[in-house]
């Protein structure tokens, strides 16, 4: 025992000399529950200082997005995995000299693209420009030029400006921390760094004379990264990256780390204003309608009981006063419900109008700006709008338009639709029409539904039938009505849904007919199902009315809508419209 203690003091000195010898790198080994054959350790590098991505936390511990995105793919992989941070130099140094095995967020650039092999890009990182307040704002990265630009070495935005030819006004940090840092001090003119990693450290560090001057200037595909060659090591990361994905754990890694730091974007304060202004006056009306409704429907309940003990012996009489009393009910829920509805649908058509006035403008002035945009493309090559390349954006900024001044028609025809329910009239824009064309046109705008809820469609149309008389779009509404009614009581996807027409010389009657192989309906529900607000489907967002509205349309052009369910389960829907009075040729 004596010379053991003689010798402990001995040892003290060998290994403080190993600690102090260390690399300032910290590693850290982690290995899956149940590594896979592959029992070698992968050294996967980051960087130090790359809040939120990556990052050294106050414990001295490896963590953020890449951290906790690598360890739930080794996890996956069955593979042991080492994390070696430092500064971002330093780690793409010791990619290239074999002391690390991976990168595990690198930006990808054709440039890099020759030496390096890129997995799927897991994210994208957009990068801003920083600097002290009271400085000019900018928009694009041309607008540096002859300024003092800080970047940290070897990051993607130091390949970009100096491939821009910026070189001689660059100023190079180890780190985006250190970059924030010089610029808060009173030095040079700009910062560029990715702007989540940006905010995160003007926060961290309280650089408060530090804002964003230009947002978005460049977006980059955030991916793994290995040596050229190294394919069976980008193969596993690239698969187990494909089943943490797919898992849903992908997703709770984003939020985590980079959800909770994105700003909510604009549309969607828009739809949250909106959505209170106009929804909730129309939920709490028409709440405050169904109260008065089975308020006015007890009265006349208590009313027709003293009735019938007055009248007991003369029960036609008793039976055509129950018919008025129903229809004095119904009227004045309908009284209500315009006067409801007319609110509402003012309310609605004040931003809507606008949308649907301001569209068409906003479209011819991206169709003037065209030619010079295109010019500019054609001289300079691509460039970007509102963070995306033009090569991109000329395409689908007409779509875009066009989509959304649809929905503000669409919006427009819901409006009136609630305005026909609540004030029925004759039917507008009377003219003749092929059943066949409107059924089908129907079955294009429902397609997605269709294609979701079954793989066992089919239709079949029935040759030469007379025209009917009536409006078109309204007819289209019932069909597209029923038919998302059908798709919604399939219990799986192998349900079928059969769709015909038909001339019925009997009646002298265009028919329609879907049959569907869903949960059928209960006998009890048959004697209410067009009556307003009546659904089954009130968790999943039903409102009850298509049905009431469909059976009002087809008795406003003459015809009638039918259901039938039998035991075994399924339903049959038949559309019943009056044929033209006109030869059918033989």
């Amino acid at each position: 025992m004596g010379s053991l203690l003689r010798v402990k003091p001995l040892l003290i000195f060998p290994l403080l000399f190993m600690a102090l010898c260390l690399p300032s790198t910290l590693l850290h080994a982690e290995s899956a529950d149940e590594p896979g054959p592959d029992s070698r350790t992968i050294v996967v590098g980051g960087d130090r200082d790359y809040p939120p991505y990556e990052f050294i936390d106050k414990d001295g511990h490896p963590a953020g997005y890449n951290v906790d995105l690598t360890r739930a793919i080794a996890d996956v992989m069955g593979m042991k995995v080492a994390f070696r941070f430092g500064s971002w130099s330093e780690m793409r140094h010791g990619l290239s000299n074999g002391s690390i095995n991976i990168l595990q967020g690198i930006s990808w650039s054709e440039e890099r693209a020759k030496k390096l092999d890129f997995s799927p890009p897991h994210t994208i990182v957009h990068h801003a420009v920083f600097a002290r307040k009271g400085t000019p704002a900018i928009s694009s990265l041309e607008e540096l030029r002859g300024k003092k630009v800080i970047v940290f070495r070897d990051g993607i935005m130091y390949d970009k400006l100096m491939s821009l030819g910026f070189g001689k006004d660059l100023i190079l940090t180890g780190t985006p921390a250190d970059a924030l840092r010089l610029l808060a001090s009173g030095k040079y003119d700009y910062c560029v760094v990715a702007s989540l990693p940006g905010m995160y450290l003007i926060r961290e560090l309280h650089l408060t004379n530090v804002v964003q001057v230009a947002k978005n200037v460049s977006a980059r595909k955030y991916c793994y990264a290995v040596n050229k060659g190294d394919a069976e090591l980008l193969t596993r990361f690239s698969e187990g990256l494909a089943i943490v994905m797919q898992s849903g754990k992908y997703q709770a890694i984003y939020d985590k780390w980079l959800g909770v730091n994105e700003p909510p974007t604009f549309p969607r304060e828009r739809i949250l204003k909106y959505g209170a202004m106009v929804l909730l006056p129309l939920v709490l009306g028409l709440a405050a309608s169904m109260v008065w409704s089975r308020t006015l429907q007890r009265r006349v309940a208590v009313r027709t009981g003293e009735l019938a003990r007055e009248v007991a012996e003369r029960k036609l009489a008793l039976e055509e006063l129950r018919r008025h009393q129903d229809r004095l009910v119904q009227a004045d829920k309908m009284a209500s419900l315009g006067i409801l509805v007319s609110g509402v649908a003012h309310e609605i058509n004040n931003p809507n109008g606008l949308l649907l006035l301001n569209l068409p403008i906003l479209r011819d002035v991206y169709a003037d700006a065209l030619q010079e945009l295109e010019e500019r493309y054609q001289r300079e090559g691509d460039f970007l709008l509102g963070g995306v390349s033009y090569a991109r954006m000329r395409d689908e900024i007409p779509q875009m338009l066009e989509e959304m001044v649809h929905a503000a028609q669409r919006i427009k025809r819901i409006v009136e639709d609630l305005k026909d329910f609540a004030r029925p009239d004759a039917v507008a824009a009377m003219e003749q029409f092929d059943v066949n064309q409107v059924v089908q046109a129907a079955v294009r705008l429902v397609e997605p539904s269709l294609r979701k809820a079954t793989t066992r469609f089919s239709a079949t149309y029935g040759e030469r039938l007379p025209r009917v008389c009536g409006n078109s779009q309204r007819i289209e509404q019932v069909v597209i009505n029923l038919l998302i009614n059908a798709c919604q009581s399939l219990p799986a996807n192998d349900r079928a849904i059969v769709l015909s027409t038909a001339y019925e010389q009997a009646s002298d009657s265009v028919t329609l007919t879907i049959r569907d192989e869903g949960i059928g309906i209960p006998p009890e529900h048959f004697s209410h199902l067009t009556d307003p607000f009546f659904t089954t489907k009130r968790e999943s967002g039903g409102t009850g009315l298509g049905l009431s509205i469909s059976a009002g349309i087809a008795q406003e052009h003459g015809g009638e809508i039918t259901f039938s369910s039998p035991p075994e389960g399924g339903t049959t829907v038949k559309l019943v419209l009056p044929a033209m009075k006109e030869v059918i040729p033989p």
